[in-house]
């Protein structure tokens, strides 16, 4: 059986399990729906799974599961979601705005990044390393998987933006200027103590102009919508939200209101919907839960120098916390509400998927990668087309990559 028949196999296992839950079907439609869904490019923009990738144990060729080990992401699961890859991700946790912060996260970043080409060069027949618009076709057409790299939080550059140019010769094709806090590179959306700046700091502003000149992507997602409004407003290319919802359906200051989304459409941007439960509704308060969390956080210390065995105990640690404390996730139906809502103001041209798995994304019936067709099946239920659909699974992301590059191109 080739890569292609095995993966559909796949899938149509996956979507014969969640067609009993979304639609009924015809057995001709339920196939045809398969069949297309493995004909596109379907990426997503927010893979968090590499900070899995230096977990001791943790091996993305074979199958996980979220009840195992709360991982979203690995081959076996991306074959029966369809999953052809998409952007990988550098994230560093904001530190301290001080050279010392900065050398420690830098350091961070760069083991992070060795660990994406680590995996690619491990798995040469599984995994391609992807830099231009052109590639993901070319690395799906050979049956494997996509890796694009992205930065999220761009605190590790630290004042020295030469760094940036470092990680773009690693890969690095899209990268956001924040994270949960502010930095010296502009206002988070969710800093405790407001903003700091009023949208972008002037070195803010210088990294805006650097990655247009390098190709970069830039990315809105935990940006204030002041630092939102400042990236569209000077960057030569277009923005993108690779991992965001909408406030017209739960007003959460890391979503974006429809005003600020039109002008992001209108110059070009992309917003990918992201599927973190407390970004898409209100969920109920458990501060039991969030007690025995935080004491096992303070536990954790550095998880990539631990033994297997101690990171097996700490899941163990926390799958009791779950079940004396279990989690209220958000639905698929919460989740449908943020993507109909943007498409219907930002249209299938300028939407996409951005999940942010391994990054504390999912929700009930959706909570890996393996379930990713129910978005196919629920679109197509919506009335949205063939077209629509290999738009918001991966042209609209390689079409602002190939924009960045094309403007990086006209300064030489």
């Amino acid at each position: 059986m080739s890569v292609k028949s095995m993966k559909l196999s796949a899938i149509a296992f996956s979507l014969s399990i969640s067609s009993m839950c979304v639609c009924a079907q015809s057995p001709g439609n339920e196939s045809k729906t398969q069949a297309f869904h493995e004909s596109m490019v379907v990426m997503d923009t927010h893979l968090d799974t590499p900070a899995l990738l230096v977990q001791p144990g943790f091996d993305i060729m074979h199958a996980h599961t979220v009840d195992g080990d709360f991982s979203q992401v690995d081959v076996p699961r991306m074959d029966a979601g369809g999953l052809d890859g998409g952007f990988w991700v550098i994230y560093t946790s904001q530190g301290p705005v001080t050279d010392e912060g900065f050398k420690s996260a830098r350091d961070t970043a760069l083991l992070r990044a060795m660990a994406i080409h680590k995996m690619v060069e491990a798995n040469p027949d599984t995994f391609a390393l992807a830099t231009n618009p052109g590639d993901a076709k070319a690395i799906t057409d050979e049956g494997k998987k996509i890796v694009y790299i992205s930065m999220e939080n761009a605190y590790p550059l630290g004042e020295d933006l030469s760094l940036l140019e470092t990680f773009y010769k690693m890969g690095l094709r899209m990268v956001g200027p924040v994270h949960f806090k502010n930095n010296q590179f502009g206002d988070s959306s969710t800093d405790p103590n407001g903003q700091q700046y009023g949208g972008l700091s002037p070195l803010g502003e210088k990294l805006v102009k650097k990655a247009n000149e390098l190709g970069i992507i830039l990315d809105g997602s935990h940006a204030h919508d002041e630092l939102l409004e400042a990236m569209i407003r000077l960057s030569k290319t277009p923005v993108i939200l690779s991992h965001s919802g909408t406030k017209s359906v739960y007003d959460h200051p890391r979503n974006i209101d429809d005003e600020l989304l039109k002008k992001l459409v209108e110059s070009g941007g992309v917003i990918h919907v992201n599927a973190y439960g407390s970004y898409l509704t209100e969920l109920p308060s458990d501060p039991e839960r969030k007690k025995a969390y935080g004491e096992l956080f303070k536990q954790m210390g550095n998880i990539a120098e631990m033994t297997a065995e101690e990171v097996t105990a700490l899941k163990l640690k926390r799958k009791q916390i779950d079940m004396e404390h279990p989690a209220v996730r958000a639905t698929f139906e919460d989740y449908m509400a943020h993507f109909l809502h943007i498409l219907k103001i930002a249209g299938p041209k300028h939407t996409g998927v951005g999940a942010d798995w391994d990054g504390g994304g999912g929700v009930e019936r959706m909570m890996d990668v393996a379930a990713l067709p129910l978005i196919t099946e629920r679109l197509l239920a919506e009335g949205y087309t063939e077209e629509d659909l290999a738009d918001i699974w991966g042209n609209n992301v390689l079409r602002l990559l190939s924009q960045a590059q094309d403007y990086a191109e006209s300064l030489k």
